[in-house]
């Protein structure tokens, strides 16, 4: 024990520790020169041994009350971290769970853990607000608590049903193992256990949204106040208990040790918190009705909380100020001094500036210092979100729209007003009309950015919303202002503007299918049903627009990156209203695929989707050959849906961090102009299945062949590893099952997995003129099943009538005599036509199977020969005789063998 606990004098105290003095060794060499005395109380406490329940259940409840603390501080980082840690030192104690049970202080963390996570995974607006970590962090330890809680399930309903009878058994169960412990100073140590730390308190009517609420300054300062106002009787009460304790205790040690309360003791102390707690409540009821009293004499006015306004705002003019253009310039400049510094309030600062635009109209100072004001107002509208990624909204949005429309207003019933970026502010002219009026401003650009301020909306809002529909109908109001702006310019504007304002309208056209010309296409426009069906029909052509809007900036365009992308808008509108040949050509000549890879990501990514519109543009067409090649870049590369700004792959930090990623983002174009992924995959896989599988059945022994797509042979390989073939349910698998049908010779089969109802309804339909569409898929299917079949199954005719295979594959017999013409123009069938008998006779030059495989066999023991020669003159500095070709191979000066990709057997100069 230590010295202060025992009885006696000082001089005793002191003569036996004088006696008792040990001196300390210093370990370690000569760290601390004066020895450490130390007593042999002292070294007896940090001497006590405890057992390991002791050790495991106490390094448990420290965990637990750090989670506590964490829980009330809404740190859900730091639960989830000792929340690791208190499931890592619980595995260490389950030797001694096994023994003891499931200690009750350890249910009760995992019932109200899991209750402080429900509660705050259910409040949506507390979520907004946390921070990245803390809201990643919730949903990781929310799975955890849950999967962890499964093992625990019947304990933790026990618990929920009763908590109070639960912390009953814990006390019960805590002063049990106090009773039954040897020593008091172990009792005096560990006596605030898992029981102590973990006790709820009594009486108090706060569930599992204790952890949720705030706590308030002036609550705190309350309880400071009532501790305040105590502090005078306590300190009375504890004079007057010291001197009547003084003479109960034998000993100054027993005063400071635990007592064992009484039933009469625990009566008063609950006294003193009620009266406590009446006090508080007495209080708060006074400064409540304080609070009323002060309403009653006076209005209050509720202010915003948050960050103090660095600069106040500027007053508007004072009583008796003349008010005129030099004074509301003057006006304007000060509000807009504060545009972008820290603090300031941009709300209060576009009300600031409306209300100029009032007072300047109430005096009649003309309308150039509107159209000035009105200029800076749609600028503030687009500073009133400082972050790039943050997009305006709704009402912010609308106002921005209709304040740009008033501008125009202005400015076409005011044709003397000239407005411009290059007009310096010296050089304005805001009051005289004698002269051309003259204002600073560039209404080009204002348009640019509502453009951008569009597309960010759509980008940022759920596609498969109302909301976006909802905004989706204001490109309509958009598309409208470009159209005035781009009158207004056509008059008033440079050629550089208007290329730009061209632009912005070729950009809003291009991606869109003019059923109404489409219409007028296929046959004689009826009767309209209404004025405006009849005003859109003769409004003008989409394709005429863009041909005129597109002539204009090729020739007047100085720069490459507008008429880049106005070439590369006037390809993706001919290639979707199927001007296959326009398209190509445009495309050939402008040599784009030549030097695209330096231009910059959003032009690169109307390019890939200008390319992908051009194949599926030839697909339709029946040009299957360059469907293929131009799909092909795209397809093969695996990253399709990214290359054409339709959404980002999941990558590694190491490939793109998140400020890369947030850039990617900006650059994604808005859904309603996506292209089709599920679409584009088939036109190229069965584009690659036409191509493919003739090659295939052609080159069947060929063991230098080729593949023409890698992704079709991918997905032939991925069928045949499949151990249990069922129909076919997903896009592909129809398309691998029709592959396999067409290598055998039977189109029909192939047609019925090509074009059904789930393909069409996921394909087929989607495009404009879908039965023509479904006619040219079945023709080229009976087509190239034809040239399939005869490849495979030659070598089994000596000769076979064409009206057998027309037939067959029911094409009419010209066809099938021009098909087979081909195959034999171009070498691919050995055969002949008889034309009197209308049959195809095999000349059998192909070589058997046996044949081919000797073949096969003969090459392959030549290679073995060459790498067998490579390794002895790496070993010998000589080719046995060999000297190296230039070109390819080598070869030997007096007969032998001649290399050629291959060897082949040189002609010897002796005579037999």
């Amino acid at each position: 024990m230590s010295r202060f606990f025992t009885t006696g004098s000082d001089s005793e105290s002191e003569s036996s520790l004088s006696g008792d003095e040990q001196v300390a060794k210093p370990v370690g060499g000569n760290f601390g020169k004066q020895p450490l005395i130390l007593s042999e109380d002292e070294e007896d406490t940090k001497r006590v041994v405890r057992s390991a329940k002791d050790k495991r259940f106490e390094e448990l409840t420290n965990l637990i009350k750090t989670i506590r603390n964490a829980m009330k501080i809404r740190d859900v980082t730091k639960c989830l971290e000792e929340f690791e840690l208190l499931g890592k030192a619980y595995g260490k104690a389950k030797s001694i769970v096994d023994k003891e049970g499931v200690p009750r202080f350890y249910i009760r963390i995992l019932a109200d853990l899991e209750d402080y996570l429900n509660e705050l995974w259910e409040d949506k607006e507390g979520k907004k607000k946390m921070n990245k970590n803390n809201a990643k962090a919730l949903s990781t330890l929310r799975q955890k608590i849950r999967k962890y809680n499964r093992d625990y399930e019947s304990q933790i309903t026990s618990y929920r049903q009763n908590p109070e009878q639960s912390a009953d058994e814990d006390d019960e169960k805590k002063s049990d193992d106090s009773e039954g412990s040897s020593s008091m100073d172990e009792d005096d140590d560990d006596g605030m256990g898992a029981a102590a730390f973990l006790k709820k308190k009594e009486g108090a009517g706060e569930g599992r949204g204790k952890f949720l609420k705030k706590m308030e300054d002036e609550d705190e300062e309350e309880e400071d106040s009532d501790d305040d106002e105590d502090w005078g009787s306590s300190d009375s009460e504890s004079d007057s208990e010291s001197d009547e304790d003084e003479g109960k205790y034998t000993s100054l040690a027993f005063k400071f040790l635990k007592k064992t309360g009484t039933e009469e003791d625990k009566r008063v102390l609950e006294k003193k918190r009620e009266e406590k707690a009446k006090k508080k409540q007495d209080h708060k009821s006074r400064r409540y009705e304080g609070d009323e009293d002060d309403n009653e004499s006076g209005e209050w006015e509720k202010v915003k909380g948050g960050v103090p306004l660095v600069k106040e705002k500027p007053k508007m003019f004072a009583k008796g100020t003349e008010i005129n253009h030099a004074v509301v310039v003057k006006k304007l400049n000060e509000i807009l001094q504060a545009r972008g510094k820290k603090g300031t309030d941009r709300a209060a600062q576009i009300e600031l500036l409306q209300l100029l635009v009032g007072i300047a109209a109430e005096n009649n100072l003309g309308i150039a210092i509107d159209v000035k004001i009105k200029f800076n107002i749609v600028a503030s509208l687009y500073d009133y979100n400082p972050n790039l990624a943050t997009y305006m909204k709704p009402e912010m949005w609308q106002k921005c729209l209709d304040c740009i429309n008033e501008l125009m207003d202005i400015l076409f019933a005011h044709p003397n007003i000239f407005i411009g970026e290059n007009i310096a502010e010296d050089s304005e002219n805001l009051s005289n009309n004698e002269q051309p009026l003259r204002v600073r401003g560039c209404i080009l650009t204002l348009v640019e950015r509502m453009d951008e301020e569009f597309t960010k909306i759509m980008q940022n809002t759920d596609p498969h919303s109302q909301e976006y529909v909802d905004h989706l109908k204001d490109e309509a109001r958009v598309c409208k202002i470009i159209e005035r702006v781009q009158v207004y310019l056509q008059d008033k504007g440079t050629t550089e503007e208007i290329c730009r304002v061209y632009l912005r309208c070729i950009l809003h056209t291009y991606y869109k299918f003019d059923y109404k010309a489409h219409q007028r296409q296929q046959g004689p426009a009826g009767d309209s049903k209404s004025e405006q069906d009849q005003a859109e029909n003769e409004a003008e052509d989409s394709a005429v627009l863009m041909e005129r809007l597109c002539k204009f900036i090729y020739a007047k365009d100085r720069t490459d990156r507008i008429r880049t992308c106005a070439i590369l808008c006037h390809i993706y509108h001919h290639a979707l209203h199927d001007r296959w040949y326009q398209a190509r050509d445009l495309m050939l000549m402008s040599h784009l695929q030549d030097n695209i890879q330096h231009a910059d990501p959003p032009v690169q990514i109307l390019y890939n989707r200008t390319m992908v519109q051009l194949g599926i543009c030839a697909f339709r067409q029946g040009m299957i050959k360059d469907a293929h090649n131009a799909l092909l870049d795209i397809q093969s590369s695996g990253r399709a849906k990214e290359l054409l700004g339709q959404g980002l792959l999941m990558r590694s930090m190491q490939e793109r961090n998140q400020e890369q990623e947030k850039i990617e983002k900006r650059r994604q174009v808005p859904f309603h102009m996506h292209i089709n992924l599920e679409l584009l995959e088939c036109v190229y896989l069965v584009s690659a299945m036409l191509l493919e599988i003739p090659y295939m059945a052609a080159h069947e022994f060929d063991a230098r062949r080729r593949m023409i797509s890698k992704q079709f042979h991918h997905q032939l390989r991925v069928g045949e590893r499949q151990p249990l073939l069922g129909p076919p349910e997903s896009m592909r698998e129809h398309v691998v099952a029709a592959s396999k049908a067409m290598k055998m010779g039977d189109w029909k089969t192939c047609h019925r997995f090509i074009v059904n109802e789930k393909m069409n309804g996921k394909v087929w339909d989607l495009f404009p003129e879908a039965d023509k569409v479904r006619s040219m898929l079945i023709r080229k299917i009976q087509e190239e099943s034809l040239r399939t079949y005869l490849f495979t199954y030659s070598s089994v005719y000596d000769s076979i009538s064409m009206e057998i295979l027309s037939d067959m594959f029911e094409l009419d017999l010209p066809t099938v005599h021009s098909i087979i013409s081909k195959m034999i123009i171009n070498e691919e069938l050995m055969a002949s036509l008889d034309q009197p008998t209308q049959t195809v006779v095999m000349h059998r030059t192909e070589p058997t199977s046996q044949q081919n495989l000797a073949l096969q066999l003969a090459e392959k023991l030549g290679s073995l020969v060459e790498n067998n020669e490579r390794v002895f003159d790496q070993k010998q500095g000589t080719y046995g005789g060999y000297f190296r070709d230039q070109k390819d191979g080598y070869r030997k000066n007096e007969g032998g063998y001649l290399r050629r990709g291959g060897y082949r057997q040189q002609e010897r100069q002796s005579n037999y």
